[in-house]
């Protein structure tokens, strides 16, 4: 029976060291592990020490640990703004997200009126009007376009006068009257009988309405002279 025992007793011490072997090889194993791991880490920290020293050298000069220090504390201290620059992003980001089928649709309009404005030759006739300006610019020089300058008051009173209901009127019967007028003179005229006609009443008011348009015409020269030399 204390042979049993004994043995049993043996077995068991023997199991204990058995587990204790084994525990002993997992930290020996684990232990070798760790060691390759550090000597790893060791050697990828100092390969990238040595690469912030050949890449940093560059700016070496500009800056040092207080600099970096102070950097930190700013950030520290600029969470909360951060927190809401952020916030703000983010609003703004989705801000864009509901406006952009706006403004595809406002996109849309403009392209739908842009091509309504093709089809009515609106283009076309922007592109010949700037043909037109280019055609001014190359064809009058600058001292035209002061000569020009220095007379467009003349020219706007030219074109008011012009454009008043009695001279249009005048313009108007002028133009009916030598539409109308078929006159044929098949012979020589004397000097006498100029004369003569000229005693005729329509002869008379012919040249009387004729004396005045020149004095008016005379007047009116010098009435638009004064309105530049004051202008000047």
């Amino acid at each position: 029976m204390e042979t049993t025992e004994l043995q049993q007793e043996i077995k068991s011490i023997h199991e204990k060291l058995d587990f204790l072997t084994e525990q002993l090889k997992q930290q020996q194993q684990y232990q070798r592990e760790m060691k390759e791991l550090k000597d790893d880490l060791g050697l990828i920290s100092k390969d990238i020490f040595n690469a912030a020293v050949v890449e940093l050298e560059d700016v070496a000069p500009y800056f040092d640990t207080a600099d970096i220090v102070h950097l930190m504390k700013r950030l520290l201290r600029n969470v909360r703004n951060l927190n809401k620059m952020m916030g703000y992003m983010e609003s703004a980001q989705d801000l864009f997200a509901d406006l952009q089928p706006l403004g595809k649709q406002v996109f849309d309009e403009i392209m739908e009126t842009m091509n309504e404005l093709d089809k009515k030759g609106y283009f076309e006739f922007f592109t010949e009007g700037a043909k037109i300006l280019d055609t001014i610019v190359t064809s009058f020089s600058v001292e035209d376009v002061r000569h020009l300058r220095e007379n467009i008051t003349t020219i706007i009173l030219t074109i008011k006068n012009l454009t008043q209901p009695e001279m249009l009127s005048s313009v108007d019967n002028a133009l009916s009257f030598f539409s109308k007028m078929d006159i044929d003179i098949d012979h020589d005229i004397s000097m006498m009988e100029l004369f003569r006609k000229m005693r005729e009443p329509e002869v008379k008011k012919g040249m009387a309405f004729m004396l005045e348009f020149v004095k008016s015409m005379a007047q009116n020269g010098k009435q638009m002279n004064a309105i530049q030399n004051k202008e000047d």
